[in-house]
C-alpha cells in the first residue's frame, strides 16, 4: 500500500531563520515558496535529493515543541548521508552545534544529532558502502 514517505512538514518559530538554515546551511533546493495571506503563513516546498520533500510551514505565535523530555509522536527525523564525519564538520563550520557521533549498535552504522534553529531534533545517519558494518 504505502510506497515511499512523500514529505515531513515542519513549523517554524522564525521563517527566515529556519528557511536559510534547511536552503543554505543544510543545502535544501526550493521547489516552491508562497505566503498564504488568509493564514498569515508562509509555505515552503523543499526538494530532498531521493524525490521526497519537506515543507516549512510559519504560522504566528506556534506553541513550542515539547522535546525534552521527550513527548509522544515523532521523535526526530533523519537524512541518510555518505558521510557522517564530513557533514558533522561543515554543520560545525556554519556555527550549528552538534552531539559526537555514535554507532548504532545494530547495524554499525554512524550517526549524530543536531537541532534546527527551533530545537527540533534531527539526525544523520551514514548510509554509504564504505560506512562500517557489523
Amino acid at each position: 500500500m504505502l510506497k515511499r514517505l512523500h514529505h515531513v512538514a515542519v513549523i517554524c518559530s522564525d521563517y527566515a531563520r529556519s528557511r536559510r538554515f534547511y536552503v543554505e546551511v543544510l543545502g535544501l533546493r526550493v521547489l516552491a515558496e508562497n505566503f498564504r495571506a488568509g493564514r498569515d503563513s508562509w509555505k515552503l516546498d523543499l526538494a530532498l535529493p531521493d524525490g521526497g520533500q519537506l515543507e516549512l510551514f510559519s504560522f504566528p505565535a506556534p506553541p513550542p515543541r515539547p522535546s525534552y523530555p521527550e513527548a509522544c509522536g515523532a521523535r526526530h527525523i533523519a537524512f541518510a548521508v555518505d558521510d557522517v564525519a564530513a557533514c558533522k564538520a561543515a554543520l560545525e563550520r556554519h556555527g550549528v552545534p552538534v552531539q559526537e557521533v555514535r554507532v548504532d549498535e545494530y547495524t554499525g552504522r554512524r550517526f549524530v544529532f543536531f537541532s534546527d534553529p527551533d530545537g527540533l531534533p534531527l539526525e544523520l545517519y551514514e548510509t554509504a558502502a564504505s560506512a562500517p558494518e557489523v
